[in-house]
């Protein structure tokens, strides 16, 4: 086994961190991961996609272990393909607070995304999926998102920014929802408590490891709690402003292989890579 890394626990989201932006992973990242994996640390996980939609990754990079998915709602178990813990989206107050927010703004496009190792994505008429590559189902009114037991709802706005459609939903959403933004064109409510810090920290613990034992890697606003829950929070040079006004340390981006770069430099670094991680003072 290789020498112990400063961290037992890599903490990573996926979309704008160790995904590049056609949905693949780097030799380089995967390099720098196998390397994380020798030394005995534990790489999670820890992304807004619902399992489903991460089983085909978590096969890229030899997961059998632990991901959290579905913003920290789901805690999903690679190797045995089930979930340890869900916790779904009541569905009469995610039609509540869709209203308030209709009311607010004007019309949104909504879709879902069911609970279960094999729940759909569903969209109403008129929602576009931010990430073309993965798969979805068109339903013909919005009354048939509501079929099957949830884990959160995604919206989006025909003329908001992200940040302002982000930002009406959470003054008028009170406790009927989580608001989280996880992506271009990606505002979402999710379980009233429910972070991704829940799901690492339940994931975590199964492991028996411990907020001091952690590092985490993210781009976006939904990543904060995550960040502030573990010991070090790295924010990419892509990250959205908010999460970099909280990281301990900004690196390069995920097109540039940065979760790598700072792997490198924890594992001993090499040089045949090039140059090291951009680090700011929080």
């Amino acid at each position: 086994m290789a020498a112990p890394i400063a961290y037992s626990l890599i903490a990573t989201d996926l979309d704008g961190t160790l995904l590049r932006g056609d949905d693949t992973l780097s030799d380089r990242s995967l390099a720098a991961l196998a390397r994380v994996a020798d030394t005995g640390a534990q790489h999670l996980v820890v992304t807004g996609r619902p399992a489903p939609r991460v089983r085909p990754l978590l096969d890229d990079l030899r997961c059998t272990g632990l991901a959290v998915c579905g913003q920290g709602a789901q805690v999903y178990d690679a190797g045995a393909d089930r979930l340890l813990w869900s916790i779904t989206l009541d569905r009469e107050l995610a039609e509540t607070a869709l209203g308030k927010i209709e009311a607010e703004v004007g019309q949104v496009y909504a879709a879902v995304d069911q609970d279960g190792v094999d729940g759909l994505t569903l969209i109403e008429p008129g929602y576009l999926m931010p990430h073309p590559t993965l798969p979805a189902v068109r339903v013909d009114r919005r009354d048939d998102l509501w079929g099957e037991p949830i884990s959160k709802v995604l919206l989006r706005h025909p003329c908001l920014t992200d940040d302002e459609l982000a930002a009406t939903a959470r003054s008028v959403v009170g406790s009927l929802a989580t608001v989280t933004m996880s992506g271009p064109g990606t505002v979402e409510l999710q379980p009233c408590g429910v972070t991704k810090a829940t799901g690492l920290a339940l994931a975590a613990e199964h492991l028996g490891l411990r907020p001091a034992d952690t590092i985490a890697f993210g781009d976006m606003p939904n990543d904060i709690p995550m960040f502030d829950w573990a010991a070090h929070g790295v924010a990419m040079a892509n990250a959205h402003p908010e999460l970099k006004a909280v990281a301990d340390e900004i690196t390069l981006s995920n097109e540039d292989d940065g979760i790598a770069v700072v792997l490198e430099r924890l594992l001993g670094g090499t040089a045949q890579y090039g140059p090291l991680t951009l680090s700011i003072e929080p």
